[in-house]
């Protein structure tokens, strides 16, 4: 069997062991969940002397453990293969589907409207349960961003610790395939890094599984889980959303967009649904505007950005591959990936032409943080020309601050520094060595 290495989540696994809290491995379907904990860290545990039946393996979306999506037949399964001597390690996948069931040995009639969940036993009443035991080790994976990260503060009484994984990077990709590294940057542009899709052995393959991923996986969980009553519609938000990523829009925009075009007959508040499913299943990812000078959040604009970028390419069949949205995509999802908070940023501009003056919007391509670290990147696929150069480098000149400013460019250009400060790179050492940004 052929094996993508995924180190930096194995690591991040290893660093949590035994730390007290559920590791929650969240994250798009089919980007390597359940390859990382049932096969790599199985092996790691394994390799250290772990007895193999001390690693408890339950997948809620195999036939084999249907049943088990109820969580008091979960807890009882759990408990019973967990009863010997010594620390187990129970790893449980696609927890999401897990259900709600309803208690019988509460009088509802003395429980308050406000308190009606209480009549109801949830995977979260199993998880912290299990916790609780000292000679359990806990892991799931959970394809739905609002069932799990958002209420690990709530629903695991700040017992749980979220780990983001996401498809294969730009180094993961060029680390495993072994192609010449301008060679490599070309496919994962067209490509991305969907683990089987990595695999496949030709490009007709590739495209064939991309295409079908929507519709057989990530659309038809969509429909289901949020009572989609307007396939079409969401299938039409996809491919608008696909074919403008990086591109300032909003909820009204969108649903003119789609009732002029595709007749789609939806109201801005169905599409604010609709995105908000689309991100919940970390198809795209939302990404608001900040106000660098105001120090102030908009409520509209945003952008989206797409996951995979393969997937991206797929929802529009391979026919709009635009270096310049998809470099900017690809640093997005990279800069997520090591753990920044990424805005947009925007900078009012004072300019004069002919004689008067105009107040404009410039925008900063992405504005990242981490902890006390702050820096502003402008994508940029091509710098021909001075007027264009001026034009990325302006609202990184207009920040009013020290912090540090980047031009990341396409190709293999290493990083150099101008005399304002503008340290400018190509994609490929900038998406390889982080210590770049570092």
């Amino acid at each position: 069997m052929t094996v993508i290495a995924r180190p930096r989540y194995l690591q991040k696994l290893i660093a949590k062991r035994h730390n007290g809290r559920v590791k929650i491995i969240t994250g798009i379907r089919r980007c390597g969940k359940s390859f990382l904990l049932s096969n790599l860290y199985r092996s790691y545990l394994l390799a250290e002397g772990v007895p193999n039946d001390h690693i408890v393996d339950v997948s809620l979306d195999r036939r084999q453990h249907e049943e088990l999506r109820n969580p008091d037949k979960l807890y009882e399964y759990v408990v019973e293969r967990t009863a010997g001597a010594g620390s187990y390690y129970v790893f449980i996948d696609e927890i999401q589907l897990s259900y709600r069931v309803k208690r019988g040995d509460i009088d509802e009639r003395l429980v308050a409207p406000e308190d009606r969940d209480l009549l109801y036993t949830t995977f979260y009443d199993v998880l912290n349960d299990l916790m609780a035991r000292d000679n359990l080790d806990v892991y799931v994976t959970g394809s739905n961003s609002k069932m799990l990260s958002s209420d690990i503060v709530t629903n695991f009484r700040d017992r749980g610790t979220e780990i983001r994984m996401g498809p294969l990077s730009f180094a993961e990709y060029h680390a495993f395939c072994g192609l010449e590294k301008a060679e490599a940057w070309s496919r994962y542009l067209v490509y991305g890094g969907m683990p089987v899709a990595v695999l496949e052995g030709d490009d007709r393959g590739r495209e064939a599984y991309l295409k079908g991923l929507f519709d057989t996986v990530y659309g038809a969980d969509i429909v289901e889980r949020f009572a989609i009553e307007n396939p079409f519609a969401l299938d039409q938000l996809v491919k608008e959303l696909a074919s403008a990523v990086g591109s300032l829009t909003n909820p009204s925009k969108l649903a003119n967009t789609l009732n002029t075009v595709a007749h789609a007959g939806v109201t801005d508040k169905t599409v604010k649904r609709y995105l908000d499913a689309l991100t919940d299943a970390f198809i795209f990812s939302e990404v608001e505007r900040f106000d660098v000078k105001g120090k102030r959040y908009f409520d509209y604009p945003m952008k989206y950005y797409a996951t995979d970028v393969g997937i991206r390419n797929a929802l529009l069949n391979f026919r709009q591959i635009e270096e310049t949205h998809l470099m900017e995509n690809a640093i997005y999802n990279e800069l997520v990936l090591r753990g920044y908070a990424v805005d947009v940023g925007a900078i009012r501009v004072a300019e004069t032409r002919d004689g008067k003056r105009n107040d404009s919007m410039r925008e900063i391509d992405f504005v990242v943080n981490r902890g006390h670290e702050r820096a502003y990147i402008q994508s940029a696929w091509r710098l021909d020309d001075e007027r264009k150069r001026q034009q990325e480098i302006t609202p990184l000149l207009k920040s009013g601050d020290f912090f540090r400013k980047y031009v990341v460019v396409d190709g293999s250009q290493e990083p150099w520094t101008d005399e304002r400060g503008i340290t400018y790179v190509g994609v490929i050492p900038f998406l390889l060595r982080p210590e770049i940004l570092e």
